[in-house]
């Protein structure tokens, strides 16, 4: 008997795949965030349909949909609105940003300043936004899909790791394969075919990303399994190569992710499979590391492999 989760996975990937092609992983990395109810960091170099991808899962989403493109000279306001002053009124209004959404595509966050990219750290944690000393609830669907060019890419800045650490999975998007690169010839080497025109998107089923998340809290994690995430974090904030290991935030997006993948398998627990499986896309972009480590030209990915391997797994 297929599950919600699975279910859930199983339309995004059809309804997906028709659109953009040979991204199954990828898919299967937002389904994840989706469930878990995390936000997203996207990165691929440019032209490779990381807007394309984000632009058809809004769609499936439903809800309001904000795309913001960033560049070196947005403000802060920009993203979250600003007060304006009516003379009608003798009052300020408040008109809101495009943060006021369900879904939000923050297109090239590495294109503008740690200032401006600073105004996402309360809207992606805690649901509001502050402005002039009054707050601002957003929506509970909530969701930002950033996407991000290589940081040796021309007039990009780095995220702060304040920043980074609001992502609860870093996804990369790769060059297709010949097959997939062949199918998306086929389906967009028309005059004026590109991703602009009106996509025939269908909607995901109404509550079944809900029925997916009640049955991912559902989901049954021993004590052994608390103190296997707990003891990956432990490892990575005393390895030789990190500066800023894995924090208590990072942890539980460790545990969160885990548990989708293990609903997403049709199992009723969490094994340590399940943690090493989803390891790379929540903490590699998190490890922030030592001077040496960057100079040798060391890997985020690699070092949580490592640290993976120092951690004993547990048996029961």
């Amino acid at each position: 008997m297929t599950t919600p989760a699975e279910q859930f996975e199983a339309t995004l990937q059809n309804n997906t795949g028709k659109i953009v092609f040979g991204a199954e992983k990828t898919i299967h990395e937002l389904c994840l965030a989706l469930i878990a109810k995390g936000h997203v960091l996207l990165q691929g170099v440019p032209g490779l349909g990381k807007t394309l991808l984000a632009k058809t899962l809004a769609r499936q989403l439903g809800g309001v949909f904000s795309r913001i493109q960033c560049t070196a000279d947005m403000m802060p306001s920009d993203m979250t609105g600003i007060n304006v002053f009516n003379a009608g009124e003798n009052a300020f209004t408040f008109m809101p940003g495009p943060l006021f959404s369900d879904v939000v595509l923050v297109d090239e966050i590495n294109r503008t300043g740690p200032k401006t990219q600073s105004a996402l750290l309360q809207a992606m944690e805690e649901y509001r936004i502050t402005i002039d000393r009054d707050t601002h609830a957003l929506s509970d669907d909530f969701f930002v899909i950033a996407t991000q060019n290589p940081h040796e890419f021309e007039g990009t800045y780095p995220l702060p790791e304040s920043q980074l650490d609001r992502f609860m999975l870093l996804l990369h998007m790769e060059y297709p394969n010949a097959n997939h690169e062949q199918d998306i010839l086929r389906a967009y080497d028309t005059p004026g075919n590109t991703h602009t025109r009106e996509m025939n998107v269908e909607k995901l089923p109404d509550d079944l990303l809900q029925q997916a998340r009640d049955q991912t809290a559902a989901i049954t994690v021993s004590d052994a399994m608390y103190r296997y995430v707990s003891d990956i974090a432990s490892a990575s904030r005393v390895h030789a190569n990190v500066n800023l290991g894995l924090s208590s935030r990072g942890a539980l997006a460790l545990m969160r992710a885990a548990r989708v993948e293990a609903a997403l398998r049709g199992s009723e627990f969490v094994t340590p499979d399940d943690v090493k499986q989803v390891a790379n896309a929540v903490m590699a972009h998190r490890l922030i590391l030592s001077a040496d480590a960057m100079l040798e030209g060391q890997q985020q990915s690699l070092l949580v492999d490592e640290i993976l391997n120092q951690v004993d797994v547990p048996r029961d």
